[in-house]
């Protein structure tokens, strides 16, 4: 069993990292990072003004799931109000605050939340419109009832902490349910699950490719599947052809829909399952959305190598690490609590 500190505080800190590093570039086409950065693009956390490398939006709202979830938890999940997606949708309305927005509905901060507190997450870092446009509609997208039709990759880049927390049949339904709080297209809360079960699979021992094997065979189990498989299909390809990592991410998209970032994240796990530095410099340089498939492999490859394998380096550079830190923390020793693991 890999359900460990390491390996929580890797997919948490690894999912920020890959946020960091794709932050400066993430609106740049490849050609202006070349220009920029030297022909291998950027290779290196950039620092911010407070001295730190910044994350953005896909961190800050990856706490506010994570938050969301605990707040579900046995104990307290005895009302159909506090069931995970309605917990989670409830943290993202606190995170609507920190973007200075009002929440349309009644916003309330139960015992034990502390994220809204945090000034630093208080950071405008490009907001995904969808996700603030869903969010103040003043009703919860659910499977069922979709807010929109939207398959950005909005949903998928918060959801790594469903796969910490839950089994990973579990894991894979609740990503898909928190996704499509704000993106209701399957493809937008499909990769979300995916995502998850992938992410749990690794937690509970897999070996990395084993893991997105099975889960894209879970996948394949739902309706609505296609988009996603297909990429993924195409991506487990890319691994075998003998050409570029910019050339192959470039073949698989740009990253702005759940399928394509969900596809360019595997390859670059896969690929370098063993080098973190080299899968996140491999998973940012490309034409697309470049902190979101940065945070993507690093959830993916933080999980499976665990923190002790994250370069020093980066883990001093990174802004809200012990906030990180302490979110992986609380999440490992909740999930390992007997009420927790017999409810899930």
């Amino acid at each position: 069993m890999n359900r460990n500190q390491d390996h929580f505080r890797g997919c948490m800190l690894g999912g920020a990292i890959g946020d960091a590093l794709g932050w400066p570039v993430e609106f740049l086409k490849l050609s202006h990072i070349k220009k920029k950065y030297g022909n291998q693009g950027i290779r290196d956390l950039e620092k911010g003004s407070a001295g730190k490398a910044e994350i953005t939006d896909d961190t800050q709202m990856s706490l506010f799931t994570a938050e969301g979830i605990l707040c579900s938890g046995p104990g307290q999940n005895k009302k159909e109000k506090l069931k995970p997606q309605n917990t989670v949708y409830q943290a993202y309305q606190r995170w609507l605050m920190t973007q200075g927005y009002t929440p349309p509905c009644t916003c309330s901060t139960p015992p034990g939340s502390w994220l809204i507190k945090e000034k630093k997450l208080h950071k405008k870092r490009a907001p995904g419109s969808t996700c603030i446009h869903a969010l103040l509609q003043g009703r919860k997208g659910t499977i069922s009832n979709p807010i929109n039709d939207s398959k950005g990759c909005g949903g998928l880049m918060r959801v790594a902490p469903a796969g910490l927390f839950y089994p990973k049949q579990t894991a894979f339904k609740r990503a898909a349910e928190f996704a499509a709080i704000t993106h209701g297209h399957p493809a937008g809360y499909l990769a979300a699950g995916t995502l998850a079960y992938m992410i749990a699979s690794i937690i509970e021992g897999k070996d990395i490719a084993i893991a997105a094997k099975d889960a894209c065979l879970h996948l394949k189990e739902h309706e609505n599947h296609q988009a996603c498989t297909d990429t993924l299909d195409k991506s487990f390809q890319m691994l075998h052809k003998k050409i570029s990592d910019m050339e192959a991410i470039a073949r698989l998209g740009h990253g702005w829909i759940a399928e394509e970032a969900l596809g360019i994240s595997i390859y670059c796990a896969l690929k370098y399952r063993d080098n973190f530095r080299q899968a996140l410099i491999a998973a940012v340089n490309h034409d697309g959305d470049s902190d979101s498939t940065g945070a993507i492999t690093g959830n993916i490859l933080g999980a499976f190598q665990g923190l002790s394998k994250i370069p020093r380096p980066w883990i001093e550079k990174i802004e809200l690490r012990e906030v990180l830190f302490r979110m992986a923390d609380d999440l490992l020793t909740e999930c390992q609590k007997p009420d927790n693991r017999s409810a899930r």
